[in-house]
């Protein structure tokens, strides 16, 4: 991996990478600014495959703030808290890979690859993007957030309640933000499947977030024991790794 891993946007990249956000309006603005960086990354420029997530990314955390601007969580201090500390996961990932690699987890190094292209397609890769973040992040960042202030991962608490609407928000986003990765046959193709496509994406997402759930009240009990964490971080590690390489293969494509 060169030093010059984005190009000619590449000393943009790494001043965008030198901060990270500190409340949920500064996650969606570094969102906003790290989109304009990566559409100018060579040779893909916007088509390339982490502009595809980096974009449903930001369209769901804009959601996520417009319902704290509503005051429809009951512990907005939780989900902003978990908002930051989710996002410094990708922005840690991105600085790794940024700095030769050795930072960032393979999981998200099998997206991050394929920015050079030339096989990426916008829904597999918005798909292995949400696959790294949801199914390997979370579930940290779900314990660095109770670990600031919390009881813990506990069932049927406000922070659980909160936590389940952002399944509501994908839910609500996932129809138009997956056509608007679709080409034209891929369009008619989901017009002949109705609602069947949404409703199966929306509850494979309600499915990774509940299993990130429990990976966290894993993790949680495991926090005081620093070898059981990290080798239940570097298997989880390799598992979503190889689901991405899947996603982003022809048979992954099919699947989606």
């Amino acid at each position: 991996m060169t030093e010059s891993v984005w190009g000619t946007a590449d000393e943009r990249m790494r001043a965008l990478l030198g901060r990270l956000p500190a409340d949920v309006p500064a996650v969606v603005d570094q969102l906003t600014k790290l989109q304009d960086a990566l559409e100018r990354v060579p040779p893909l420029l916007a088509g390339n495959p982490l502009a595809d997530f980096n974009k449903l990314y930001l369209n769901i955390t804009l959601d996520v703030l417009a319902r704290l601007s509503e005051k429809r969580f009951e512990d907005p201090a939780f989900i902003s808290r978990l908002d930051v500390e989710f996002s410094g996961r990708y922005f840690d990932a991105l600085r790794g890979f940024t700095d030769g690699g050795a930072g960032c987890p393979r999981t998200w190094r099998v997206l991050f690859a394929r920015v050079a292209g030339p096989d990426a397609r916008p829904l597999p890769s918005a798909a292995a993007g949400a696959n790294a973040h949801i199914n390997f992040d979370l579930a940290f960042a779900l314990v660095s957030t109770f670990d600031q202030a919390g009881p813990g991962p506990a069932d049927d608490s406000a922070q659980h309640r909160d936590y389940l609407q952002i399944n509501k928000i994908f839910a609500d986003a996932i129809p138009q933000l997956r056509r608007g990765y679709l080409d034209k046959w891929q369009l008619l193709v989901d017009t002949m499947n109705g609602e069947l496509d949404d409703w199966w994406q929306g509850e494979a997402i309600a499915y990774t977030r509940n299993v990130a759930w429990r990976n966290a009240q894993k993790l949680w009990t495991l926090r005081s024991d620093v070898q059981a964490t990290a080798r239940f971080r570097d298997t989880l590690d390799e598992t979503t790794a190889a689901l991405g390489r899947l996603l982003l293969s022809p048979m992954g494509e099919l699947l989606q």
